[in-house]
């Protein structure tokens, strides 16, 4: 396991209190979240900052449904075509991606045939985390918190069915330590080895290029591949994107405002936004 029990616990403080927020009427008081989880409102502000760093109040606010349009409205991207070539850019996740690499089309057809799969469990921010790699980096990371660990697994092992996976979190550690910022990491980058079909990878290309804290649209993405018309091809890609989190498929938000699809569960896409926004503003 890569982070504490103390990391988990407060994972799963913020898991209830989104719960308590999804079925609340109102914006919900310290005092009464804080009952509602059998803690002082002491405790259970500490638990929270130190979480975020910022104040359960205002954590609350971006857990709302309202904070994607919020979003739409402050801090939107726009994706450029030319740039959305390379990745040099800000939008690289804490800049961790010094190198990457995409399967060619013709090994992808192959559905995984004649590569060698490591996989390991790790607790992250979001939960419990399945994260797969190969020799040349990370390419597959899901979340369990809403889905349960045997869909988890059975749904990333179903995109690359030939392929022969070997249970190994130890080789898989310093990469997930990197991916997640731990303080303990010895490496400063988290390699992705992509593994989709070309139109796929073009727009987890383009999802990489969403600075951390913003968002952008489904259209935005088609129009910054070359592919105006394409919105509803590239909402199926980003639903494929295997790499959650680290390829920020959250990011990416309807034209509306609405939240769209999440393929690991909507309370913890909301989940990743409020992070990533209480994190730019703290």
């Amino acid at each position: 396991m890569m982070q504490t029990d103390d990391t988990r616990y407060h994972f799963n403080v913020m898991r209830r209190a989104i719960d308590l927020i999804d079925g609340a009427d109102e914006p919900l008081s310290l005092e009464v979240l804080a009952a509602e989880m059998d803690m002082s409102p002491a405790h259970f502000q500490r638990v929270f900052s130190r979480w975020v760093g910022v104040s359960p109040k205002r954590y609350q606010q971006y857990l709302t449904l309202g904070h994607a349009k919020a979003l739409l409205n402050e801090r939107f991207t726009t994706l450029d075509t030319a740039h959305g070539s390379g990745l040099s850019g800000s939008g690289r996740l804490h800049d961790l991606f010094l190198r990457w690499e995409a399967m060619s089309p013709g090994d992808y057809a192959k559905g995984g045939a004649g590569l060698t799969i490591f996989w390991g469990w790790f607790e992250s921010p979001f939960g419990p985390a399945l994260v797969m790699g190969t020799g040349k980096g990370i390419c597959g990371l899901g979340f369990s918190a809403e889905m349960g660990e045997a869909e988890t697994m059975e749904d990333l092992v179903n995109r690359w069915p030939d392929a022969e996976f070997v249970e190994d979190p130890m080789r898989l550690r310093p990469w997930v330590l990197a991916a997640f910022g731990a303080k303990e990491a010895e490496l400063n980058q988290a390699p992705l080895f992509l593994i989709g079909a070309p139109f796929q990878i073009k727009v987890w290309e383009a999802l990489l290029q969403i600075p951390s804290g913003h968002v952008t649209t489904y259209s935005e993405i088609a129009e910054s591949i070359g592919s105006p018309r394409a919105v509803r091809a590239v909402g199926t890609a980003v639903g494929r994107n295997p790499v959650s989190w680290l390829i920020p498929c959250h990011r990416a938000l309807r034209k509306t405002g609405g939240l769209g699809g999440y393929h690991w569960g909507l309370p913890v896409k909301r989940a990743l936004l409020a992070y990533e926004s209480a994190r730019a503003e703290a």
